[in-house]
């Protein structure tokens, strides 16, 4: 064979040829949707748990990142404590990288990098590192790798205040999804919770924004809960999701068997409404994509 009888792909020394290997495609990074209020019982959990379920359901490949020290996302997910070897703890001191924290569930194509106690004690550990606030950040960018068990969202279920946890999923997230209780005080903490994503824009990431708040716990009988549905929407309009969460004992007695409502009870009001607002969140990330 001569040098103008190379093949395809075959590297020829003398006439100076490369052969290339085929091209490979960057490992496609996944949305990341942090979870957040500062304050406690609000629903953040319980979205993040059934929110991620709603997404695998209909053909999503989601991971849930579990940063509160309580564990809550992944007791309500069926992870027990003693399968916790490796945990969010261990991703971000450093002792480990998130594809070894990653727990399968019973929900096809949804999983979960749990969490533990010792979470609580990750500011004093890392306090002073100059990468702290992101940490987070670079774990999950090395999450995907270009292969079929890539995800398409991360969602990150924040602890109820704004420490080092919390900055952290800011720092790491497209967008912060906003629970919010159809209770008085809700735009009081809503106005704190606003003022902190602006401080993490300006300083962390400048990328971030509001995703959307989807109302909890209402109660179409009360007129309290009404009227603060009425508030939030004329304060935040179209930043409101059309979806509202309602008041619903499925919903509140899923997490006592390890399930997502989803699985517990697919045809009770509280399902119906994460599958609604699972539709409602990929729509506006379409919506994004356009503009």
């Amino acid at each position: 064979m001569t040098d103008t009888d190379i093949a395809p792909g075959q590297e020829s020394l003398e006439s100076g040829a490369i052969a290339f290997g085929p091209k490979t495609e960057p490992a496609r990074q996944p949305r990341v949707l942090s979870i957040a209020n500062q304050k406690g019982g609000v629903g953040k959990t319980t979205t993040a748990i059934n929110l991620g379920t709603a997404l695998a359901a209909i053909g999503e490949k989601v991971l849930v990142v579990d940063l509160d020290p309580q564990g809550n996302a992944s007791t309500g997910l069926g992870i027990d404590r003693r399968d916790r070897r490796c945990s969010t703890y261990d991703v971000l001191i450093g002792q480990a990288p998130m594809r070894e924290a990653i727990l399968p569930t019973a929900v096809p194509r949804l999983h979960i990098a749990a969490s533990t106690l010792d979470l609580s004690g990750l500011e004093l550990e890392i306090g002073a590192a100059r990468d702290r606030a992101f940490r987070l950040r670079s774990a999950i960018a090395a999450v995907n790798n270009g292969g079929e068990n890539d995800y398409s969202y991360v969602l990150v279920d924040c602890p109820p205040s704004l420490n080092l946890l919390t900055v952290n999923a800011m720092a790491a997230a497209n967008a912060i999804l906003v629970p919010l209780q159809c209770e008085f005080f809700a735009l009081e903490g809503l106005s704190q919770l606003i003022k902190t994503v602006e401080q993490v824009r300006s300083t962390l990431n400048p990328g971030l924004s509001i995703h959307g708040i989807v109302l909890t716990m209402h109660d179409s009988r009360n007129n309290l809960s009404n009227q603060v549905a009425a508030d939030v929407r004329e304060f935040m309009g179209r930043k409101v999701y059309n979806t509202m969460i309602p008041r619903n004992v499925r919903i509140s007695e899923a997490p006592s068997y390890g399930k997502p409502v989803l699985v517990y009870d697919l045809k009770c009001v509280g399902s119906e409404a994460y599958l609604r607002l699972a539709t409602e969140v990929i729509q506006r990330e379409k919506e994004l994509k356009a503009g």
